[in-house]
């Protein structure tokens, strides 16, 4: 089946141009993905907040080719990388002039809360995205997301997520086998996002405005990130939709606080731990977890409990178990879940027939922020008030300048909106 045009009017072109849109850490790596997952890709244009960015995100991208060279013997850095200087963008208009720039598809790996508008922008232009996770902060967001998934098949227009534990083999052996039935029905699942927390938090400094220390600390502001059980726990969040068949709990409730956090301004307002209980119809319930304690026991865990075994998934040391009536291990290989990603991205628009994840990224993002919501106010939230909540983080344009800090939430105090 051959292809569908290109925004640039040339159709299954040789050249597939790439554009990042956020060039921190992992939108290098992404980039790099993108490059090694077509003969034809090329980096056409990049775009940060930060002029500073760029050249590092571009550095690292160029090394990383040369390494290939020198292994394989190619050419990849002369000939991927064709990014001229007048294609490189910086400030909050850098992702509509990376779109507007003749790329072909565009990585979307800025900070969560510009996801849904950069995600618009992008497919009402016609290009094909990589939209990393989660794919906001709200539930408004989520719904515009959900617009833009809807239009993006409208279009034939491929869109992957940045959910990359679906593409990792292991992981999607263990889902195959549970949702065919290999513990029999599904009773209770428990999963686990417990870390030592992000990266360090930078200090303010005296030439920064409101808004750029807050964007250079941006996980530490609930308004960009969503939080860490958005931002991070999200993951293991997207475990529970995915086990039941990405279909909504009817509600959940929560608590969460801010126990070990440092107490300072560079760290913002966001919560320290989270536990969520989603209910499900006929009882069956999912409990998650999560935490920025240091000093502590990192754990990345899911169980599932069903009506003739149980399982246990331990992906960040390949532990793939059920136990019961049918035992079993997981038996595939590992693989780079990145790098699937990419593959398969680049491999749908040169054939013509379209992936988007839409649907289950926006589900799995507000089965998060659901958790959020409930944790934050100390109420039972329903998945209809989830999709309904009129709460918006960020109710003006992001722009350079005085930026108020968000309060701390206080369960029973903050509302639910």
């Amino acid at each position: 089946m051959a292809g569908p045009s290109l925004a640039t009017g040339r159709k299954n072109p040789a050249e597939l141009r790439v554009g990042v849109v956020g060039c921190g850490g992992r939108g290098t790596g992404a980039l790099v993905q993108a490059l090694h997952a077509d003969e034809g890709s090329v980096l056409w244009s990049m775009g940060d907040l930060f002029e500073e960015r760029l050249e590092p995100c571009l550095e690292n991208t160029r090394t990383d080719l040369l390494d290939a060279d020198a292994e394989n013997g190619t050419d990849l850095a002369e000939r991927r990388i064709r990014v001229s200087a007048d294609r490189r963008f910086h400030g909050f208009d850098a992702y509509q002039r990376v779109i507007d720039s003749g790329v072909d598809v565009v990585l979307l790996t800025t900070p969560p809360a510009f996801r849904p508008q950069h995600l618009a922008a992008a497919v009402a232009a016609g290009k094909h995205v990589f939209c990393e996770k989660p794919v906001a902060v709200d539930a408004p967001g989520v719904r515009s997301v959900l617009e833009s998934a809807r239009l993006a098949k409208s279009k034939q227009l491929s869109l992957m997520s940045g959910f990359c534990w679906r593409y990792q083999d292991q992981v999607r052996e263990t889902f195959d086998r549970l949702r065919a039935g290999g513990i029999g029905d599904i009773r209770s699942i428990q999963s686990t996002y417990n870390t030592t927390g992000w990266i360090q938090p930078k200090a303010r400094q005296a030439p920064w405005t409101d808004t750029e220390f807050q964007t250079r600390n941006w996980h530490y502001f609930h308004p960009l990130s969503g939080d860490h059980i958005v931002e991070q726990a999200v993951h293991a969040i997207d475990w529970i939709g995915w086990a039941m068949g990405d279909a909504p709990p009817e509600r959940c409730f929560a608590v969460g606080g801010r126990q070990v956090r440092d107490n300072l301004p560079e760290t913002g307002n966001v919560f320290d731990h989270f536990s969520v209980v989603y209910e499900y119809p006929g009882g069956v319930r999912a409990y998650h977890t999560c935490r920025h304690w240091p000093n502590t026991a990192s754990d990345n865990t899911m169980y599932v409990l069903g009506s003739r075994g149980h399982c246990t998934m331990k992906p960040w040391t390949a532990e793939h178990v059920i136990e019961g009536d049918e035992p079993w291990r997981g038996s595939a290989p590992g693989n780079d879940m990145y790098q699937r990603e990419h593959d398969l991205l680049f491999k749908a628009i040169r054939s013509g027939s379209p992936v988007n994840d839409g649907e289950f990224m926006a589900r799995s993002t507000l089965l998060a922020i659901m958790g959020r919501m409930a944790a934050y106010t100390g109420q039972v939230v329903t998945w209809d008030q989830a999709v309904q909540s009129a709460e918006v983080l960020n109710p003006e344009p992001w722009a350079m300048g005085t930026r108020p800090t968000p309060a701390l939430a206080i369960p029973g105090k903050t509302r639910l909106l």
